[in-house]
């Protein structure tokens, strides 16, 4: 059966049509009030970007869902939980700070910043999904108890998953430190033939698991969580030095992170909705330091209580926008495959279908 899936463009010629004002009608058109009930305590989960990236969601039309949250009869809290590699979110303290940068203040967007899984990322629940890679999953607990949630997704590219919108941010942005290390699975592996030795690897190992052995990065594969930070850094191009068995491991990769997703959800659907910003439609998650050139102009704020729909949704509209990198627009696949050859992203929605998180199907309604 398809879901709605509501959508306004990025048009606007007056003050009653701009975006925050899109925002509230996307908001109004999900119907707050039978999602979630007066006095419940509403988790925004959202992405408050890396220090350095600039490309994350507008506080100020974060400030809009918690209005109308309130209006609603809820209270709001904006959160997010702990990373997995280092860097300006690694823990609680780091992450709030990174977060008030960012404008993400009571002030600005009218409510509390609460770190869901706690000050090291260690406060998780328990939640039975009987998956195909897992009977348990760890989410972030304030995640997980909080009675409702608005989802506020920014819609872009990944270099593991292809693409990130609503199902990665549940997945990722609303499991443990634990919850992540599950997901990801697998250590990393280095070519020496490849590796400069230039040590940006070791610098940035959260788990001290790089080392440089006559000149060249070695890894110790009990201490790797799998975060794949190195990766990221290494200089290394067109071949990175360091890398995973990606033919093997990226579709079950796709399925843990959608597992994880399911167990976010599981058995409270009724009380979830989702915003998409598809803006600033960067090749890179907003985990990074750095704001890219965006694969195509801005598309619009798309929204659902149907994840799997809304990005869906979300990733036909992209490639079906002109490309802004000739290269990626001659490639003759979707755009998010072309930046990152390796990823299998449409399997978080083929999967994600399958397991009972959303439908593929969709009709697109214009508010």
């Amino acid at each position: 059966m398809a879901s709605t899936v509501f959508f306004t463009g990025m048009n606007s010629r007056s003050l009653a049509n701009n975006k925050c004002a899109k925002v509230a009608r996307l908001c109004d058109a999900l119907r707050l009030k039978k999602i979630i009930k007066r006095n419940d305590l509403a988790a925004v989960k959202l992405h408050f970007g890396e220090y350095g990236n600039d490309t994350h969601i507008n506080p100020i039309f974060a400030r809009v869902a918690v209005d109308k949250i309130k209006a609603a009869g809820g209270k709001p809290f904006l959160t997010d939980t702990t990373t997995l590699y280092s860097g300006t979110r690694h823990n609680a303290v780091d992450h709030l700070n990174t977060a008030y940068l960012h404008g993400f203040t009571p002030e600005t967007a009218g409510a509390p910043v609460i770190i869901a899984d706690g000050l090291y990322g260690e406060e998780d629940v328990l939640v039975r999904i009987n998956g195909k890679h897992f009977k348990d999953v760890r989410i972030a607990a304030a995640i997980r108890r909080a009675p409702a949630m608005v989802v506020l997704s920014h819609f872009k590219g990944h270099e593991m998953a292809g693409f990130g919108g609503a199902i990665k941010n549940l997945a990722m942005g609303g499991a443990s430190v634990a919850g992540k290390q599950d997901q990801h699975g697998r250590h990393v592996q280095i070519d020496p033939s490849l590796c400069i030795g230039c040590g940006r690897c070791v610098k940035v190992c959260p788990q001290k698991a790089l080392t440089l052995v006559d000149g060249k990065s070695r890894v110790d594969v009990e201490r790797c969580v799998g975060c794949f930070e190195c990766i990221t850094v290494c200089p290394v191009k067109p071949n990175k030095a360091i890398s995973i068995d990606w033919s093997a491991e990226m579709v079950p990769f796709m399925e843990r992170l959608t597992e994880y997703a399911y167990g976010v959800v599981k058995g409270r659907q009724k009380h979830i909705c989702y915003i998409n910003f598809v803006l600033n439609v960067t090749p890179d998650c907003d985990c990074v330091g750095w704001s890219d050139m965006p694969l195509v102009p801005d598309i619009g704020i798309l929204a659902s209580t149907d994840p799997v729909a809304l990005d869906q949704a979300c990733f036909d509209l992209v490639n079906k926008a002109p490309a802004l990198d000739p290269k990626i627009a001659a490639a003759g696949t979707d755009k998010f495959t072309a930046r990152w050859p390796h990823t299998q992203g449409q399997v978080q929605l083929s999967y994600g279908e399958a397991i009972g998180l959303g439908s593929r199907q969709y009709t697109l309604e214009k508010i």
